[in-house]
Formats: structure tokens, C-alpha cells, sequence
């Protein structure tokens, strides 16, 4: 695929799955055995996908990614989005799980990159997002995480 079909491709994805929900697109978009880098190895990359997006989806019912810039170089691309979106159900992310829903409104920036095969399938995964900002934008109590403080 050129370069400006993967980037079509990637911002097409998130529109797809995160904006709209469309689980069945990841049995497309995902090749079989992608790795995402932030998982224990031999997670199953697509079946965890769908599970963060349907959560994700669940806790924000008008999630929105909006994906501002992407750059491709060979078979990788890079992107900086925003997810937003208004706590209205229930969230089952790591330390966050169990906070009450607090209507308030996320503003979460995210920062991807993918790798993808000659059939324009993502193979790789690596992404960062700010998670303590989504914390404090929710009111949950943050972590202390100046350098020397007891855990």
C-alpha cells in the first residue's frame, strides 16, 4: 500500500471501531498474531482490542477520536489524536475500575504507532496515553509519584 493509503487506512480505523463501534472491522484490519507492545506477550491482540473498545464504549457512550496528525515512513505509521468523550457507565481500566460514574467530560490525548503487512492489516502496536490526566479529569484521586514518596 502507498503511503497515503496506510494513513487513510489508520485514520479510517479509528473512525470505524473507536467513533462508531465496528468490532467486526478488527477481524479486517488486524492481521492474525499482531503484537501489541503494551500487552503481556501472547495476548491475543484483536480479542483485546475489541475488549478495550467495547469498554471504553460502555464507560463513554459518545467517545470520539479525532485523529490530528499522522506521518508514514515504509510500512509504519504515526499519529497524535484526542480522545473525548462523558463518563456516563461503568469503567474497567486498571486502577480506575470501580470509580463511580461522574458525568464529567475526558479530554485524553494518545499518541500511536502501527506497523502494517503488504495487505494493509496492522501487525503492530505501540501507544501511550495519558492516563493520569484521564484520572484527574474523572476526579479520581492520583498517585503520589514524586521521586523518594512511600508507595
Amino acid at each position: 500500500m502507498t503511503t497515503e493509503e496506510l494513513k487513510a487506512r489508520t485514520v479510517d480505523g479509528f473512525e470505524r471501531m473507536f467513533n462508531r463501534g465496528d468490532l467486526d472491522y478488527i477481524d479486517e484490519a488486524v492481521a492474525p498474531g499482531a503484537i501489541d507492545h503494551q500487552e503481556p506477550e501472547g495476548t491475543d491482540f484483536a480479542a483485546h482490542l475489541k475488549d478495550v473498545i467495547s469498554t471504553l464504549r460502555a464507560a463513554f457512550p459518545d467517545l470520539r477520536f479525532e485523529v490530528h496528525d499522522v506521518v508514514c515512513e515504509g510500512d509504519v505509521v504515526a499519529c497524535r489524536s484526542t480522545m473525548t468523550g462523558t463518563h456516563q457507565g461503568p469503567l474497567r481500566i486498571g486502577p480506575l475500575s470501580g470509580l463511580a460514574v461522574t458525568g464529567a467530560r475526558i479530554d485524553v490525548p494518545h499518541m500511536h504507532f502501527f506497523r502494517y503487512d503488504n495487505k494493509g492489516n496492522v501487525t503492530d502496536l505501540w501507544h501511550v496515553w495519558n492516563t493520569l490526566l484521564l484520572a484527574r479529569q474523572l476526579g479520581a484521586p492520583a498517585p503520589d509519584l514524586r521521586v523518594g514518596t512511600p508507595a
